[in-house]
């Protein structure tokens, strides 16, 4: 899993979808482009405009994950003149929608010093291996540890419970259409939901390309703000 991260070079294009509590769809367009460069992941979120949004709620994104856990955040909308570096406090203050944090982004839990098999165990069809990772004391996140269940057939994850600290409720994340192109597993659709509450969040890929050739060019701040 860490040498997915390590070597990634994508691009895809899609739709974050908000499924509310009573079931009605807020569906904002999204793209994504990551490049491992070394010693650093580099991932820019486009997030649009909802064709139900009454106010302007389009940002782009830049996040940084180190193995050293010195994660960032940079932030852009429309008319600001330069990103704003968001506070790790501000990270679940202002997530991309209701149950999806910036950091779940990342993957960043592949790289935390805490990483224990827990064995072979089913998720559904498939026989999968269970590692649990758990942060350093002073990593950026606000999750206690997640559990990930691997297909070693694929080695690719295919079901995730990450535990918050605050309270400790599981966030379970369900990873759908499992496909290999260009040398590369990826998911179609990644679900997320937070055990016993109603309401749920769709990332779904609608295309994209596994060796997109990113350079750095493609990741300057200063390109946020260019809307």
């Amino acid at each position: 899993m860490r040498k997915q991260v390590q070597t990634a070079d994508f691009r895809v294009t899609g739709q974050l979808v908000w499924v509310q509590p009573d079931g009605a769809r807020l569906n904002y367009p999204i793209t994504i482009k990551a490049h491992w460069f070394p010693g650093v992941l580099r991932e820019r979120v486009d997030l649009g405009q909802p064709a139900a949004a009454h106010r302007e709620m389009r940002e782009h994104i830049l996040l940084e994950m180190r193995p050293d856990g010195e994660d960032t955040v940079r932030i852009a909308e429309p008319g600001d003149t330069a990103p704003r570096l968001l506070p790790f406090a501000q990270w679940s203050a202002h997530p991309l929608v209701p149950g999806f944090d910036f950091e779940d982004l990342l993957d960043q839990q592949f790289f935390w010093p805490g990483q224990l098999s827990e064995g072979s165990t089913k998720f559904g069809a498939r026989t999968c291996i269970l590692v649990r990772s758990t942060p350093g004391p002073g990593a950026h996140t606000r999750y206690a540890q997640v559990r990930t269940w691997i297909d070693p057939s694929i080695d690719f994850a295919v079901y995730m419970e990450k535990t918050l600290r605050e309270g400790g409720a599981v966030k379970e994340f369900t990873y759908f259409g499992l496909r290999h192109d260009e040398g590369v597993w990826s998911a179609r659709q990644i679900g997320i939901k937070l055990r016993g509450q109603s309401g749920s969040v769709l990332l779904i890929v609608d295309r994209g390309s596994a060796h997109a050739r990113l350079t750095a060019a493609d990741f300057s701040p200063a390109g946020l703000t260019r809307f």
